[in-house]
């Protein structure tokens, strides 16, 4: 039996995009849903009254690396696992640390057995394996958790690629074989390939015939344009399991999310939304609005007049210009919490309009208001 469990709800006629539910150890997911990501087990700024109360986030990702590197997954197991250490009772992803470990470049050697690096803290030297990182995901105690793989970056030739595909998939049968706790966290299967569609297929093979309880589409975003990653999105997503949750790592502005709900994804998960927040940058209806600019000054509306969030009821843009001009905290957590809301609104308006066979307009209606001219 395993942990987590999709229910598909609908598809919307127009556009074949779904509607579902997660079941987890630690709640229920209504999909598709925007995930926030809290790297050292916490989003940046925001305590978890906030994701809950202002954000109303359903679960949140954490990451294996810098949580195997600080504090340690002892420390986080002797707490009782995450959602005690961080005191958050909803759901809870943890990445493999496989895209951190790449992000590495020169600091990272990959064999078959898996991946020598040294930290980006103190230089030290550790090692990744299959096995290592399920023992590290089991300690840190998430629903979800994800296999380990080697994430290729763009451009790749066609047999590095298929080099790095066949060894993810290796190591994704060393990372079920290794997995024990069933029952409290589900392991997902990561399907690589790079940008070849004849890749992508052989991934999306050999991972089903390994039965995962959910499948995610990893290595994309990495640098390739939008059509490129569209392709190849639309390519890959229908050939994965209907009745398992899908998901696109990785992704976090607007277009980005309602392609892969086009696409037929349940979750999507980013840092975006909290790193332009520091930045003095936020989603509105109308595009992004950069804040910290001097155009803002005197301006004493909301950041968006169509957005219910505890930062538009409350504060105008003038005060959070101040406050990011005068590197106060607040104005972060102001952002944040709007970025957040705002995509978290998105993707309960996506809900609907799936339920009401309507997505493909919406869609049309959200680019057009927004300012995207790439659909």
């Amino acid at each position: 039996m395993n942990a987590v469990r999709y229910e598909l709800l609908h598809e919307c006629k127009q556009t074949g995009a779904r509607r579902g539910r997660i079941y987890t150890p630690h709640g229920v997911i209504e999909t598709p849903v925007f995930m926030p990501v809290g790297t050292q087990a916490t989003v940046k700024s925001l305590t978890p009254e906030d994701l809950k109360e202002k954000v109303n986030a359903e679960i949140i990702l954490a990451n294996t690396y810098h949580l195997y590197l600080r504090p340690g997954q002892d420390i986080v197991k002797m707490a009782g696992g995450l959602h005690k250490f961080m005191n958050w009772d909803r759901p809870i992803l943890t990445d493999s640390g496989g895209f951190q470990v790449f992000s590495l470049g020169a600091l990272r050697k990959i064999t078959e057995e898996g991946v020598e690096f040294k930290s980006h803290l103190d230089g030290s030297k550790h090692i990744f394996t299959p096995e290592s990182v399920m023992k590290t995901e089991e300690d840190l105690g998430a629903d979800i958790i994800m296999a380990f793989d080697e994430c290729v970056g763009y451009p790749a030739t066609y047999e590095y690629t298929k080099q790095s595909m066949e060894r993810t998939t290796r190591w994704a049968l060393r990372c079920k074989n290794a997995h024990k706790n069933v029952e409290e966290q589900s392991l997902f299967g990561i399907v690589q390939g790079g940008m070849y569609k004849d890749l992508r297929e052989k991934s999306v093979k050999d991972l089903v015939e390994m039965d995962f309880p959910g499948y995610a589409v990893g290595g994309l975003s990495v640098g390739e344009d939008i059509e490129t990653m569209k392709d190849i999105l639309n390519f890959t997503t229908p050939l994965l399991p209907k009745d398992k949750p899908r998901y696109l790592m990785g992704v976090g502005s607007p277009d980005y999310l309602l392609e892969a709900v086009l696409a037929g994804i349940d979750m999507c998960d980013c840092v975006l939304p909290t790193r332009i927040a520091r930045n003095g940058t936020a989603f509105t209806s109308k595009g992004k609005v950069v804040v910290r600019n001097a155009t803002y000054e005197k301006d004493f509306t909301p950041l968006d007049d169509e957005c219910d969030c505890y930062t538009c009821k409350n504060y105008t843009r003038a005060y959070i210009r101040h406050l990011i001009k005068a590197n106060e905290i607040l104005g972060v957590k102001l952002l944040s919490i709007h970025n957040l809301k705002f995509l978290t609104n998105l993707m309960k308006s996506v809900k609907i309009e799936i339920e009401n066979d309507n997505f493909g307009t919406f869609k049309e209606e959200f680019y057009k208001k927004y300012g995207y001219t790439n659909e």
